[in-house]
């Protein structure tokens, strides 16, 4: 009896391991089905969400930065708006939020940046030149402009975004006086400006986007 016992025991001991291992292998093999499941997106972008607001953030930090630049040096004389031949255009894109897709979007948005960064590159030598007072805070902010790019190209590796060519910037003469300088540099930071108020709808866009 004892023997028996011990041999119906052991049998359904077997029966339970093998009823266990059966049940994980069709879990094992019903997994691609699971994943396949899962909203394209969230596979697709698992970081974009907490990228894109970085972004957004960096963003938002150089437009602070450049209005505090423009209210430093307020000029009473009318700007002239046709020294950069250029620069990115950026009026009327807010129109086009709706119609944004990821990709090409930041492929956009990092030429337009690296465009700017030429440009800064260029106005901080001549403030230097001519001891502007403007100078550190230019330098601080062509650092915060360098690490937006490089957060933009992470983002672009991660989604396999394409890096456009950047063409070489049609730049002015150098200012000769600290009144040209002036007018230089209200015109690239208002331009700036506008670029990092599109730049920051335009990650909120996606952002709500990649949320849908």
């Amino acid at each position: 009896l004892i023997r028996e016992a011990f041999i119906k025991s052991t049998a359904r001991g077997v029966l339970l391991d093998s009823s266990s291992s059966l049940l994980f292998s069709v879990l094992l093999a019903q997994l691609p089905l699971l994943t396949s499941a899962l909203p394209a997106q969230s596979r697709r972008h698992p970081h974009s969400h907490a990228d894109l607001d970085k972004l957004t953030n960096q963003t938002r930090h150089l437009q602070k930065l450049t209005h505090d630049l423009i209210n430093d040096h307020e000029l009473d004389s009318v700007i002239d708006h046709h020294r950069f031949k250029s620069l990115p255009a950026i009026n009327g894109r807010a129109n086009d939020l709706s119609s944004l897709e990821l990709k090409t979007t930041l492929s956009q948005l990092h030429t337009d940046l690296k465009s700017f960064e030429h440009h800064f590159e260029w106005l901080n030598k001549v403030t230097k030149k001519h001891q502007h007072s403007t100078a550190p805070k230019l330098g601080e902010m062509i650092s915060h402009i360098k690490s937006l790019i490089n957060s933009l190209q992470r983002q672009m590796s991660r989604v396999d975004a394409q890096r456009n060519p950047v063409p070489s910037p049609s730049l002015p003469p150098h200012p000769t006086s600290h009144w040209e300088m002036d007018q230089s540099s209200q015109e690239l930071l208002q331009r700036f400006r506008l670029y990092c108020d599109w730049a920051t709808r335009a990650f909120l866009s996606l952002k709500s986007k990649t949320q849908a």
